[in-house]
């Protein structure tokens, strides 16, 4: 893959076949490159789909969660989520979930630029604080924190290891995002 711009959009239902087939690769990629990020091996391209098509786009059509799309030189490499809290008591924040850029894209900032357009749309939607959590010690927990995100602590024995039974520890990190930009 050659080193072009990258671009970030919203998830548009018009480009539902390439995306949700790019989306299904990305996330299958990650989970076998052990990325702990809620599935487990055996991991098909079959169990990626259905994340997608079940859990992921009817909150994204409801409006209750941003989905965005990273392409570099029109081939989709990486995706990210900002989920809404719906309580009243907690329309202020959003949580940021299933940051992933496909194994063979990584390094090039697509994650970072990933974060920012999401700290952007926060931002638009009034948000003030996100909260995201990370496998303790993963590569993207320094990408977080260069990013102002503060950890509030971790949870030992958060998580399954996605090749293993092993528990693994889980850091909580936050934002508070100021005004619109």
């Amino acid at each position: 893959m050659q080193d072009g711009k990258t671009e970030i959009r919203a998830w548009s239902p018009d480009a539902v076949p390439e995306a949700l087939s790019a989306l299904a690769d990305i996330l299958h990629a990650c989970v076998h490159d052990g990325a702990s990020i809620g599935f487990v091996l055996p991991f098909s391209v079959a169990d990626a789909l259905a994340y997608w098509g079940s859990a992921v786009l009817p909150r994204v059509e409801s409006g209750e969660r941003v989905l965005l799309l990273a392409s570099v030189d029109g081939r989709i490499v990486g995706t990210a989520q900002l989920d809404f809290a719906a309580m009243p008591n907690q329309r202020h924040r959003a949580d940021v979930m299933k940051v992933l850029v496909h194994p063979g894209a990584r390094r090039r900032g697509i994650a970072r630029a990933l974060m920012l357009a999401l700290e952007d749309r926060a931002r638009a939607a009034g948000r003030t604080l996100l909260t995201l959590d990370t496998r303790t010690g993963d590569a993207a927990e320094p990408l977080y924190v260069s990013l102002g995100y503060q950890v509030a602590g971790r949870i030992p024995g958060y998580a399954r290891n996605p090749f293993t039974p092993e528990l693994d520890s889980t850091t909580i990190l936050y934002k508070r995002l100021s005004g619109p930009v």
